[in-house]
C-alpha cells in the first residue's frame, strides 16, 4: 500500500496547519501566489536532509528547497519513509532523483508524488566516480536521447511537475552546439524547466569538489538558452554568492538556484522573501531563528535524534556576524556529546547575546 501524500502540493502552495514527525506545531503560511523557481536551494548531498530544510525554512517562505539526491533504485527497495519522509513545514519542497532506467524513475516519481513532493527532479549534473558507475548523473549528458526517454516516463507517471537539472556539457562536449542538442532533445518529452549549472563537468581527472569550482563558469551560455528558447523556464546554478549577484541573474534567465552559499552563510536566506519576491523586509534576527528552531529540535530530541544531526547545519547561523566564533564553538564542541539536549543551543545563544550585549 502506497504512502498517503502528508501535504500534496499542487502550484500555488496554500495554508497548512501540521504538527508532524516531531516538527513545531502550529499554522506555517507558504504564498499563494508563487513563482516557484525564482529562487531555490540546490540539492546538495549529506547537506540538505529534513533538518537543514527545516532550518533553511525559517528564515525564508518562499525559497523552494531541494532533497538531497536519491536514487530510484534505492526508493524501490529501501526505507522509504526514511528516504522520502519530510516534515509538510518544509513545503514548498522538491525530490531530486539519480537514476538512467525510465521504468524505474517512473516508480520512483510516482512514491515522490505520494509522499507530497511538489516537484521531482532528474538530477543530470552529477559528476562523483560513483554516480558514473551507476550510469546516472551528468555522464547522462552523453545519451540525451535516454534523458529524454527517461524524463518522458517521468511525466507520464505523477501529474507533479518534473524538471531536469544538468551541466552545459560534459569533457570534451562543445558547450554550444551539444548542450543545444541535448536540451532540444529532451525538451521532446515536454519537459519545459532546466536548471543550469554553468559548467562543465569533467568526468575524469576532476574530483567532485574540483568540479565545482575549477571548470571555467559560463553563466552567458545559460542566458543564450533562455535566449534560443523563450518558452522554457532556465534555472541558472554554479558560484551564485549571494542576494545581489542573484538580481543581476535574475535579469536574464527566470530563476537562482544558490548551492553553497546558502548552506555556508544561511543568514542571507532572510533576505530572499523580501529582495527576490517582494515581500515585507521581515524584523528578525539570527537569535529569532534560533527560538524558532527550538521546538522542532525538541521534538526530534524526543524522537531519538542526536542534536549533532541538527545543528551541524545550523554553524554558519552567525557567520560574519559577531558572536559567530562563540556559537560554531560551543556547538561543535557539545552538541556532538551523548545525551547532549536542548541546553546546548541556549547556551550557544547565550554566548552570542552576552557578546552583542558588551558591544552595544
Amino acid at each position: 500500500m502506497r504512502q498517503r501524500p502528508i501535504l500534496g502540493c499542487p502550484w500555488p502552495v496554500r495554508r497548512v496547519r501540521r504538527s508532524v514527525e516531531g516538527g513545531a506545531p502550529g499554522v506555517y503560511m507558504t504564498p499563494m501566489t508563487f513563482a516557484p523557481h525564482r529562487f531555490s536551494v540546490a540539492p546538495m548531498m549529506d547537506w540538505t536532509d529534513r533538518h537543514c530544510r527545516m532550518f533553511h525554512r525559517q528564515l525564508t517562505s518562499r525559497a523552494l528547497l531541494y532533497t538531497e539526491m536519491v536514487t530510484a533504485l534505492a526508493i524501490r527497495h529501501g526505507d522509504r519513509q526514511r528516504l522520502l519522509g519530510f516534515d509538510p513545514a518544509e513545503q514548498p519542497v522538491a525530490l531530486q532523483i539519480g537514476g538512467s532506467d525510465p521504468k524505474l524513475l517512473a516508480e520512483a516519481s510516482k512514491w515522490g508524488e505520494d509522499f507530497g513532493y511538489c516537484e521531482v527532479n532528474l538530477n543530470v549534473g552529477c559528476p562523483s566516480d560513483r554516480v558514473q558507475n551507476g550510469r546516472f548523473g551528468a555522464c547522462l549528458m552523453a545519451e540525451p536521447a535516454l534523458v529524454r526517454d527517461c524524463v518522458g516516463e517521468m511525466r507520464n507517471a505523477v501529474k507533479v511537475p518534473v524538471t531536469v537539472k544538468c551541466r552545459i556539457g560534459i569533457d570534451d562536449q562543445d558547450e554550444e552546439a551539444d548542450f543545444s542538442r541535448f536540451v532540444e532533445t529532451v525538451m521532446q518529452s515536454g519537459v519545459d524547466t532546466f536548471i543550469v549549472h554553468a559548467r562543465k563537468a569533467w568526468l575524469q581527472g576532476l574530483s567532485p569538489k574540483e568540479n565545482r569550482e575549477i571548470p571555467p563558469l559560463n553563466y552567458d551560455r545559460v542566458y543564450r538558452l533562455k535566449q534560443r528558447h523563450p518558452e522554457l523556464t532556465i534555472i541558472v546554478n554554479g558560484g551564485i554568492a549571494n542576494i545581489n549577484e542573484t538580481q543581476l541573474h535574475l535579469q536574464h534567465v527566470d530563476g537562482v538556484m544558490l548551492g553553497r552559499a546558502a548552506y555556508h552563510t544561511p543568514w542571507l536566506l532572510h533576505e530572499v522573501d523580501s529582495r527576490i519576491f517582494g515581500d515585507a523586509a521581515p524584523e528578525v534576527s539570527p537569535l529569532d531563528i534560533v527560538e524558532r528552531m527550538k521546538p522542532y529540535v525538541a521534538a526530534q530530541l524526543a524522537q531519538g535524534v542526536w542534536l549533532q544531526n541538527i545543528t551541524r547545519h545550523m554553524l554558519g547561523l552567525f557567520h560574519g556576524l559577531a558572536g559567530g566564533r562563540l556559537w560554531r564553538r560551543v556547538l561543535s564542541e557539545e552538541a556532538s556529546r551523548p545525551g547532549a539536549g536542548l541546553e546546548v543551543l541556549e547556551k550557544a545563544a547565550e554566548q552570542v547575546s552576552s557578546r552583542l550585549a558588551a558591544e552595544a
